[in-house]
């Protein structure tokens, strides 16, 4: 973990002593499980019977909680909107647009799509298509572009359409919508159904995944960022993180009243993010919780930095006094400069501050391909707890108080 540290906040001699202290850890860790399982026949068989058993019970346990799919899997289509308008960057996600055929696909259901061209003012284009009847709104790319589109439609009261062309496409994964075929996505212009999620603002613009402040708002604000991702993040970190490097004018006050300042990181989402070791790891199981998710790093020193990346590798994170992570409906940052750098769904931006961030609880209509609530249905059953699972056990309701 020191080499780890050692290779992202230092430079040269330094770096490169990180990188080999860490790979000589992985080397020690791999050897002794060799040295653990080699000829222990009957401790793998046990170990495949343990994985086989949990599977089950996993599998088990996520039936118990889960909605009746049956009854979502009849939910009555939404009327389909009779003026809709797609509006659609050829750039995002490496020409994703015109790779799929969304253009023609939109114009078979009969739906009116945009361009949008080098210089265009994407707001104005939505508003525009709103000051021409339309009465739904959808966009064709990426999470910035999704959120800003998205927030036309709320202030219109209008539904939306996410169709994923852009390069990650975080809200198309969270809502269940399948990202590698996003012109299955346009069949909601047609033979849609309504899903109500929510959405969060900071400073009263709008945001579908997350705002970010600290290391990664700093780095994606340089102009380089955008030609050159890794070699700019690599340039950086030991100016942000190193030895001599100043706290970020970032300050708050958690739910329990501990006031934090100088966080390094700090990640507020539409809803809260998985952060177990799974493979649900940095993902939302759900986008209708009213609750704004918070995660923020603060500790000072490399030694703190190191262990604190000690106890999230053995899954202790939360003991840690530089870990903070909560819900909350509401939540503020404050700087003592007046103003931050920020990352909205990974557009780069400077806000003033404070910085007020709110949850809109269902506050955004979607109109999604048929099936989807079940998708999402089952998204949600993987969130399961054990608490839950307890209470089931003892014949209560799940989420009902213990007595």
């Amino acid at each position: 973990m020191a080499g780890a540290w050692w290779a992202i906040t230092e430079r040269t001699s330094r770096r490169t002593v990180g990188i080999i202290a860490g790979l000589a850890g992985v080397a020690i860790i791999g050897g002794a499980l060799a040295l653990v399982l080699t000829g222990a026949e009957r401790l793998l068989i046990g170990l495949g019977i343990a994985v086989v058993l949990l599977a089950c019970a996993t599998a088990c346990a996520r039936f118990a909680v889960l909605p009746d799919l049956h009854a979502l899997d009849a939910e009555r289509v939404a009327r389909p909107p009779s003026k809709a308008v797609l509006i659609c960057n050829p750039r995002s996600g490496d020409g994703k647009v015109g790779k799929f055929g969304i253009i023609a696909a939109a114009a078979e259901l009969g739906v009116r799509t945009i361009v949008l061209e080098a210089g265009d003012d994407l707001e104005q284009l939505a508003r525009d298509a709103v000051a021409d009847g339309a009465d739904c709104l959808g966009m064709a790319g990426g999470d910035g572009s999704q959120a800003l589109v998205a927030s036309v439609a709320v202030e219109h009261d209008l539904p939306f359409v996410c169709v994923s062309t852009g390069t990650r496409n975080h809200f198309a994964l969270d809502l269940g919508l399948d990202r590698d075929d996003p012109v299955s996505t346009l069949r909601a212009f047609a033979d849609g159904v309504e899903r109500r999620v929510d959405y969060a603002t900071v400073n009263d613009r709008l945001f579908v995944n997350n705002v970010s402040l600290g290391v990664y708002a700093t780095v994606v604000a340089q102009e380089s960022y955008r030609a050159d991702k890794a070699r700019t993040a690599a340039s950086m970190l030991p100016e942000l993180l190193g030895r001599d490097a100043r706290p970020f004018d970032l300050q708050f006050t958690t739910p329990a009243g501990d006031e934090v300042d100088g966080a390094f990181v700090i990640l507020v989402s539409n809803n809260p993010y998985a952060t177990s070791f799974s493979p649900d790891a940095a993902t939302r199981h759900r986008l209708d919780t009213g609750r704004l998710g918070v995660i923020a790093v603060s500790s000072a020193t490399g030694a703190d930095a190191v262990a604190l990346m000690t106890l999230s590798a053995i899954g202790l994170r939360r003991s840690s006094p530089f870990w903070h992570e909560f819900t909350a409906r509401a939540f503020e940052i404050r700087s003592r400069g007046g103003r931050a750098d920020a990352g909205i769904d990974g557009e780069a931006v400077q806000l003033d501050t404070p910085l007020v961030f709110r949850s809109h609880p269902k506050g955004l209509r979607l109109l999604v391909p048929a099936g989807n609530r079940a998708v999402a249905a089952r998204r949600q059953a993987r969130d399961v707890h054990v608490r839950t699972l307890v209470q089931i056990a003892a014949g209560r309701t799940p989420g009902s108080p213990c007595r």
